[in-house]
């Protein structure tokens, strides 16, 4: 990867802001998901810039975009990767209307501004703005693969893709969302680098009793009265554990080498971050450092005078990058001590969790850009405590180098977080511009 750049033009940020107005104001809330229009008016954009593109539909409406743009020889392939599907939004809970779309005080408003419709119109914006201007790969392929569906699961977006079509959105380079966000800790700051997602490990918890009437509860053995202690015990999370991201991420932030930690350590390096910011424990150091256990659901009687013979609690379960449904259940029992065994697990289906590395030439090129657009700041290893379409293109492609990571500053980790899936969701104009530079800079960086 070259090291030569050029500035982003002036007006791209506008350009972006502007785009994902008009994509706010498409409601893409799934379900039902209705990206067709989405994927339209970007794949008009792209087509006039000079971009081959394709829309490959599992279902009638709900089409993935993928958009290529072929090198003068053979070389690497970048991906930019989106989806622009959304979840809900219940109007009576915004201050503004959350499809509004309008840009108000250097913010763009609406469902989707930061997941994840903002970065979409950043990529698209940086990438329009090369191809218009006549510059092609030098060696290799740039792609941009907007996807549906991604908020319920992936069915019939990347999951489908990266099945059914592999070809068409191959790619040895991906960048997608997840990571880019920027913190401080004293008088450093920070960026956000997505490595990897954590896998899901759902299982359902099990009591059971005997079904009696309730008017006499001598008669019954009450299964909700026999759960009651694990679900207060769930209350309580597993020890923390090493994992070679989280080790790295205290690392970095403490300035400390931690590489042989042991979970005492571990534990000691955690308190130290919380001392200094306890937010930052909160949302990136204990979920990347432990197997989650969140009750979600509880079932009991259906009637409402009969005792409950059984009763049961759907636990989500986030095991970190590697580990499944056999350390999920090791965990749980940890968790649950004695109460255990007389409980029931039922696991369901689960989704094994995966990473990049964090040393790459893709990284060393985010951290050239980095180095230039804020001297002084820095990258730091994150894993996703949730999940994102990144974890199909590891899956699917393993040579690939897959990592989330948009920029953004103005609304930094703290204040983006609390927006993401909730009320008044918006984005920086300032920050789509920050972005766009960026992918502006990195198609150049990576494929010259």
């Amino acid at each position: 990867m070259g090291e030569e750049t050029t500035v982003a033009p002036a007006g791209l940020g506008a350009q972006a802001a502007e785009l994902l107005s008009e994509l706010i104001r498409l409601d893409t809330v799934n379900p039902p998901g209705n990206e067709e229009p989405a994927q339209e008016l970007l794949a008009s954009r792209l087509t006039d810039a000079g971009f081959e593109c394709s829309l490959l539909a599992a279902e009638p409406g709900r089409p993935n975009l993928v958009a290529r743009l072929p090198g003068e020889v053979e070389g690497e392939t970048l991906c930019l990767l989106g989806h622009v599907d959304t979840v809900p939004a219940d109007a009576s809970e915004w201050s503004f209307d959350p499809w509004s779309g309008e840009i108000v005080d250097g913010e763009i408003r609406g469902r989707g501004a930061q997941d994840m419709k903002g970065q979409v119109a950043a990529e698209v914006a940086a990438v329009t703005e090369l191809a218009r201007d006549g510059w092609r790969p030098a060696r290799g392929e740039l792609k941009l693969v907007a996807t549906a569906d991604e908020e319920k699961g992936a069915a019939i977006g990347a999951a489908w893709l990266c099945a059914q079509h592999p070809d068409a959105v191959r790619a040895d380079l991906v960048v997608n969302e997840g990571g880019g966000y920027a913190f401080e800790l004293g008088e450093r700051r920070f960026y956000s680098l997505a490595v990897g997602e954590k896998g899901v490990s759902r299982f359902v918890l099990r009591a059971r009793g005997t079904a009696g009437h309730a008017s006499i509860p001598g008669l019954g053995e009450n299964a909700l009265l026999r759960l009651a202690p694990a679900l207060a015990r769930l209350g309580e999370q597993p020890p923390l554990e090493p994992s070679p991201v989280g080790v790295e991420f205290l690392s970095t932030l403490l300035d400390e080498d931690l590489g042989d930690a042991d979970p005492r350590a571990l534990e000691g390096a955690v308190e130290r971050l919380r001392s200094l910011s306890p937010k930052l424990v909160e949302l990136l150091a204990e979920p990347m450092l432990r197997v989650t256990l969140v009750p979600t659901r509880i079932r009991a009687s259906e009637k409402a005078n009969v005792i409950p013979s059984k009763a049961e609690v759907l636990v989500d379960c986030r095991v970190p990058p590697g580990g499944g449904a056999d350390q999920a259940r090791a965990r749980a029992e940890v968790v649950l001590g004695p109460l255990a065994d007389g409980l029931e697990i039922e696991f369901m289906k689960e989704t094994v969790g995966n990473r990049s590395p964090f040393e790459s030439p893709l990284a060393d090129a985010i951290a050239a850009w980095l180095a230039e657009a804020d001297p002084g700041a820095s990258l730091v290893p994150v894993v996703m405590p949730g999940f994102s379409d990144s974890h199909w293109f590891r899956k699917a492609f393993d040579a690939a180098t897959v990592y989330g990571f948009c920029p953004q500053r103005t609304l930094g980790l703290f204040e983006a977080q609390l927006l993401v899936h909730g009320a008044d969701e918006r984005a920086a104009v300032a920050d789509l511009e920050l972005a766009a530079g960026f992918y502006f800079d990195l198609c150049r960086r990576v494929l010259q």
